[in-house]
């Protein structure tokens, strides 16, 4: 169960990060829970520092 569980909110910081990194608004999370939707979060802001830095992977 947990592993499932962390490859759901893995996912998440995914799917946030390639939102993130193609400039998407952080009003997009498309998650309820707040687990997903924190870690979803978590990986749009990594993905914007990383944009604002030049670090965009295309």
């Amino acid at each position: 169960m947990k592993r499932q569980k962390r490859d759901k909110l893995t996912r998440a910081h995914a799917k946030g990060y390639q939102a993130g990194i193609s400039g998407r608004s952080k009003e997009n999370c498309p998650f309820q829970s707040n687990d997903a939707r924190s870690h979803w979060l978590g990986g749009w802001r990594e993905a914007v520092d990383d944009r604002q830095q030049g670090l965009s992977v295309r």
